[in-house]
């Protein structure tokens, strides 16, 4: 019998990468969706046996679908499928219905495991209906792959994190896009106008790939951070740089070999350096202002759930990158 199978998620290539994991003797016919609206919709209509769900999409993400999906008692099996792998994610979506729970980048033998464990697949006993070639075609900008790939990578930081501080880091969808190093403040998105921030940068440098990772924080983060580790007791004081410190580590560490290992490629990481501190953000970024090059820009605004604590991690990539950026995507995309 023929397994319909409904793949929804935000990117094109994430999409196109479940459905070519599926099991080539699977005998399903799949549809995709590209938000969260959109899957409820198409279950509405035409329905689904098995559903494979992102959660982090923008306007519905895949909390909102499974919420709904329990709501309306819509019948679908629900495999999640996320860069997202804190252990509160995995534990929310499994108590709001889904069987399981299937990390990026996806591994095969998993996947398989998990559909032969719940009966939706037995090997050898069928030919998939839609086979890979005749898939939609998949065309991508580079804005589009790293999107993927830095979804992926905070996933990681953000779990490394998460485990740390025990708490839940709300994931957005990471922000790809060229600008230039002159209107940088202008293009960071979550800051308050007249808020202080204080800021670490890193360098970082691989396989002709090179850049800068930049971490934003605001005072008022700074203080409450500070509580969260319990650096604010009397016996344990600690400088604010100490926790800018701390938490840049964890973070650019995480993310930058989360990316170079999705790209085949080792960063070296230099000395991380304080920018600036208690200032406002046209001052902590006014080196960037008095240049003219292009920049391709991955921004994430991080927020801990419940702990008035946010901070943006930007990583920011030379123009001369960009080049050899694309050859990377045209190799691993073959």
């Amino acid at each position: 019998m023929t397994i319909r199978i409904l793949i929804c998620d935000d990117s094109a290539l994430a999409r196109k990468q479940m459905a070519r994991t599926l099991p080539s003797d699977w005998d399903v016919q799949i549809r995709f969706a590209s938000q969260g609206s959109e899957a409820l919709e198409l279950l509405h209509n035409q329905g689904a046996d098995v559903l494979f769900l992102d959660l982090n999409m923008p306007v519905l993400d895949g909390y909102g679908v499974l919420e709904a999906i329990r709501k309306q008692e819509l019948q679908v099996i629900t495999v999640v499928v996320s860069g997202d792998i804190q252990p509160q994610a995995m534990s929310r979506v499994k108590a709001l219905g889904a069987i399981g729970f299937i990390k990026k980048p996806i591994d095969t033998d998993e996947l398989t495991r998990l559909l032969t464990e719940y009966g939706l697949y037995q090997p050898n006993t069928g030919a998939r209906q839609t086979p890979p070639e005749a898939l939609p075609s998949l065309t991508l900008s580079l804005q589009d792959y790293l999107q993927e790939l830095a979804n992926v990578a905070m996933g990681q930081a953000s779990n490394l994190l998460a485990r740390l501080l025990n708490v839940f880091i709300l994931q957005p969808v990471p922000k790809v896009a060229m600008i230039a190093r002159s209107e940088l403040s202008m293009a960071i998105s979550a800051v308050e106008g007249n808020s202080q921030y204080s800021a670490v940068c890193q360098g970082f440098v691989g396989a002709g790939v090179s850049g800068e990772a930049l971490l934003l924080f605001s005072d008022s983060s700074i203080e409450a951070m500070a509580r969260l580790l319990h650096y604010d007791e009397p016996d344990n004081p600690a400088p604010d740089m100490e926790i800018l410190m701390d938490m840049s580590s964890i973070l650019f560490g995480a993310f930058l070999k989360g990316l170079g290992d999705q790209l085949d490629i080792h960063f070296g990481l230099d000395q991380p350096t304080i920018l600036g501190q208690h200032q406002q953000l046209e001052v902590l970024l006014e080196h960037h202002r008095q240049q003219a090059e292009q920049l391709l820009c991955i921004e994430i605004p991080y927020e801990l759930e419940q702990q008035h604590i946010s901070c943006n991690l930007l990583v920011l990539l030379t123009e001369d990158s960009v080049n050899r950026l694309e050859q990377r995507l045209i190799y691993l995309t073959e």
